[in-house]
Formats: C-alpha cells, sequence, structure tokens
C-alpha cells in the first residue's frame, strides 16, 4: 500500500512540475494559469474526497469516537451559523474605489462571518493550549 502511495505521490509531484515548467516558459500566459487553476481545482477535490473517506472509514473502525465527531461537527455549524447571523445582523458599508459606489451586502456578509469564525477559531485554540498547560501543573 505504500508503494502505491509513493508511486501517486511521484506522478502528482511530475504534474506539477511539468504544470509550473510549463507557466514559467510561457510567461505566465492565460493558458497556463487555467491549466494550473483546474489543476488546483482536481487536487482541492481530491483532498476533500480523500478527507471524506477518512473520516467514515475512521468512524466505522472505531464506531466509540462517531460521538466525538459528531459533537465537534455540530459545533462548527453552531459557530458559523453564529457568526453569519451576527455578520447580517448589522449594515458594514465599504467603499469600492474602483467603481464609486460600496461592495454588495452579500460578499460583505460572507467575508465578515469568515473573520469572526477565524476570531473564535484563534481564541479557542489558545484557551485549549492554556487549559492544557495549567491542568499538566496540578496533576
Amino acid at each position: 500500500m505504500k508503494k502505491i502511495l509513493n508511486i501517486i505521490l511521484g506522478v502528482l509531484l511530475a504534474v506539477m512540475a511539468v504544470l509550473g515548467i510549463y507557466a514559467i516558459a510561457t510567461g505566465g500566459s492565460e493558458a497556463s494559469i487555467s491549466l494550473n487553476l483546474i489543476w488546483c481545482y482536481v487536487l482541492l477535490a481530491l483532498a476533500i474526497a480523500s478527507a471524506i473517506f477518512c473520516a467514515i472509514f475512521g468512524m466505522i473502525q472505531n464506531p466509540a469516537g462517531v460521538k466525538g465527531t459528531l459533537l465537534s461537527f455540530a459545533l462548527i455549524v453552531v459557530v458559523v451559523l453564529v457568526s453569519y447571523f451576527i455578520a447580517a445582523s448589522h449594515d458594514t458599508v465599504i467603499p469600492d474605489f474602483a467603481s464609486g459606489g460600496v461592495f454588495p451586502r452579500t460578499p460583505t456578509v460572507i467575508a465578515d462571518c469568515g473573520i469572526i469564525v477565524t476570531y473564535v477559531a484563534m481564541i479557542a485554540a489558545v484557551v485549549v493550549a492554556l487549559y492544557s498547560e495549567v491542568a499538566k501543573l496540578f496533576k
């Protein structure tokens, strides 16, 4: 199995090298940029598919971990939904100097939601790290 994965990795690296050389040789032409973007989309789809497959496979092998996985997923969904509703509850007017108007509401709300989710994730990471270290002190 490891040998097959190494072969797949080699093929992926070779394709990336060829696309990179092609992009450099053509001076960043539209065709080379399009090919590289398509390749990135393919890699993203493969990464998402493999992550989902590995998660499902892990749940099948260890059914006891399903509860924790579903709880984590539900917590992420709640954080994203709360962030979206907070972002949508106020009007943020961002001037668009290129067009002389303002940015539309939907992209602004999505960007604001992403920023709030990032803040929550950073705060959670700091709290978990501090809790972990403090808990070690009292053991």
